[in-house]
């Protein structure tokens, strides 16, 4: 069994419509989408999804008013309602970093529970589930609990089984989802005896590209004949070198820039990458993408031998081959 990894640098490459076309070309594969941050991949492959999981990896402080004195030394007339006011403010709110504690007042939390002072406010955006809170507090009023993070799916497509995820707005820990990801497709490759992953990475350089990245066999890096596409491809080379990933590229839309792309063939050259293909620019694959099918899927259109299909096809029998050795 062996991993392929796409990446680009950089969003907009055209990385997740070559993903969506290996997909048809490949046989005996399971699909990752490991950008959980902005999955799309099963906008080209219309999965049936037949299972789905909780996501839970952050934690969040959690105040129990019942517990809470508030200030030490305030035992609270019911007439204040500012705590900014009060010259002992809560222990919590003094060591938070994050300015996540701050007063809620009489009105609040407090009030609802029947006490007769203040208590703090734990504002659930701005924590960052550190626990500093929870350890500091003199009663124990402060809990950290998990928080649903987002959901990941095991579906089922045309083209073979494939592993996606949601992460929730403003969740963070993309990285621990994209392994959780990457984790089920491989069990699924086990299982089955499938020759191949094949995974649809995420832009940039960051966390959760790292945590797509580690232990793969074979990245193929996506990119374009621009001065954003060239300098974040070099980044990407530069991470795959730092893994020790066996590393290919592929140029994208380069005949509208033929001297840029002759110089990101250059620079692939300087760094002994090889370019295992050039796709041309066409608008059939945008046509492809708008009716949500990858551009090489045969009777999808009476263009999906079209130029860059074709240059697909063959960039897909050089990754092959590769993956053979």
């Amino acid at each position: 069994m062996k991993e392929l990894l796409v990446i680009s640098g950089k969003g907009g490459t055209g990385k997740t419509s070559i993903v969506g076309s290996f997909a048809v070309l490949a046989d005996n594969k399971v699909l990752a989408d490991c950008d959980v941050d902005a999955a799309d991949l099963h906008l080209l492959l219309s999965p049936t999804v037949r299972k789905t999981n909780e996501f839970r990896a952050s934690r969040q402080a959690v105040l129990d008013p019942a517990r809470c004195i508030g200030p030490e030394e305030c035992v609270g007339p019911a007439e204040c309602v500012d705590a900014g006011q009060c010259s002992a403010w809560a222990v919590c709110a003094e060591v938070c970093r994050f300015e996540a504690i701050g007063p809620a007042g009489r009105a609040g939390s407090a009030a609802r529970a029947g006490l007769p002072h203040i208590v703090p406010r734990i504002d659930p955006i701005s924590c960052e589930g550190c626990g500093v809170c929870a350890r500091a507090c003199p009663h124990g009023a402060i809990s950290m609990e998990e928080v649903l993070s987002g959901h990941w799916f095991v579906s089922d497509t045309a083209y073979g089984p494939m592993v996606h995820a949601r992460l929730g707005v403003a969740q963070e820990n993309s990285g621990k989802l994209v392994t959780q990801v990457r984790r089920e497709a491989r069990s699924i490759a086990e299982s089955q005896s499938l020759d191949y992953i094949i995974t649809d990475g995420p832009p940039g350089i960051g966390c959760p590209v790292i945590s797509s990245m580690s232990g793969v066999d074979f990245a193929l890096i996506v990119t374009e004949p621009t001065v954003a596409g060239a300098h974040d491809m070099q980044r990407a080379v530069e991470l795959a070198r730092h893994f020790g990933v066996k590393t290919t590229v592929c140029i994208n839309k380069y005949d509208l820039d033929e001297a840029g792309s002759e110089q990101l063939e250059e620079y692939c050259s300087s760094q002994g990458i090889q370019v295992a293909g050039k796709v041309p620019f066409d608008e059939e694959v945008v046509s492809a993408l708008v009716r949500g099918v990858p551009v090489v899927a045969r009777g999808s259109s009476h263009h999906a031998e079209g130029k860059a299909a074709q240059a697909i096809r063959r960039l897909w029998s050089s990754i092959e081959s590769e993956l053979a050795d």
